[in-house]
């Protein structure tokens, strides 16, 4: 593999669709623990919620905007039945609660009760639920080439999903932008700090809480969408772990920031991919095997962000006095 190549593949993950995918999962996130301070590890589930609303929706002959809306109206949904009995525990038994929850929605989604309707284990094939995506594309067929990449313009992994999925990134940071600057983002701001003090002032800490889990969970389930479009809806690729990097993202670009979850998304991925590459051209087969290389290079991710958790816990664009690790 030349190095032109290697590079190619490093640098194309700054603007993939999965690097998309998960800024906006952390963006939500945000919502839920930079904004409010809910440890919130559900947003696997409000993502694989958002890709089943979308694929099954179009499996079924509806069009682009209604299968949205229904991912939307399903992660709404989950949010309000997740929310009332879960918003008035304290953060480790929200964080233990929202994460059972997650695997709940993983394991119905794989049941073989229901392969009819969500493929049960296997999932569903990308062919039943991209072709209307696909088609709405403006661009021609074929594929293009720009600077070091080349991708097909519409189908799969392509400049189409691409430019839809940062158009979406970017959308919801203006919309961040402009929430944590209200009002309504200085409420939340301040149940984050003090709760008892906001109860204090008349407002309904409740209420503004489930406002903030809904809100970041909407991002959740059109971060699900992007995440599935250029692959196979399958449960398990939404399980927990997902969740684990999506906090890993979020904690290393920097909570309560607005540029925080996309940096933090591209950081980990270019990161992944650089240490991955490097180790396939410089360390021969007979030593390591490919999946050890795919292992050994997320041990040398995790050390790296533990000396930064260590050395910087606000992450890389936190302000320590706003919000840290440490509180």
């Amino acid at each position: 593999m030349d190095f032109m190549t290697i590079l190619s593949n490093i640098l194309g993950e700054l603007f993939a669709p999965t690097t998309a995918a998960y800024a906006l999962a952390a963006i939500g996130l945000n919502i839920h623990f930079g904004m409010s301070g809910l440890m919130n590890m559900d947003q696997a589930g409000f993502m694989l919620l958002g890709a089943y609303g979308f694929a099954i929706t179009q499996m079924n002959g509806c069009d682009l905007f209604t299968s949205v809306l229904t991912a939307l109206v399903l992660a709404a949904i989950y949010g309000i039945l997740l929310g009332i009995p879960t918003l008035k525990l304290g953060p480790d038994y929200l964080a233990m609660v929202t994460l059972a929850a997650a695997e709940i929605i993983r394991i119905v989604g794989r049941s073989t009760s229901l392969t009819w309707l969500t493929g049960g284990s296997a999932g569903i094939a990308p062919q039943n639920f991209t072709e209307n995506f696909e088609n709405a594309s403006p661009l021609p067929g074929g594929s293009t080439k720009f600077l070091l990449w080349t991708y097909n313009n519409n189908i799969a992994n392509s400049w189409w999903l691409r430019i839809v999925a940062w158009v979406l990134v970017a959308i919801a940071l203006l919309l961040c932008w402009r929430w944590f600057h209200s009002p309504w983002g200085r409420v939340l701001k301040g149940i984050r700090e003090d709760e008892n003090a906001i109860r204090s002032l008349g407002k309904s800490v409740t209420k503004y809480k489930m406002q903030a889990l809904i809100l970041g969970g909407l991002f959740g389930a059109i971060a699900g969408i992007v995440f599935v479009l250029p692959r196979s809806l399958n449960p398990d690729s939404l399980g927990r772990t997902v969740t684990f990097y999506t906090w890993t993202i979020l904690l290393l670009g920097g909570a309560a920031t607005i540029m925080g979850p996309v940096l933090g998304s591209c950081v980990l991925w270019v990161l992944l991919t650089a240490v991955k590459e490097t180790m396939r051209v410089t360390i021969p087969t007979t030593a390591i095997s490919s999946n050890q290389i795919e292992a050994l290079g997320w041990v040398i991710v995790g050390v790296a962000l533990m000396l930064l958790v260590i050395f910087r816990p606000q992450g890389i664009l936190g302000n320590k006095k706003e919000l840290a690790f440490n509180g």
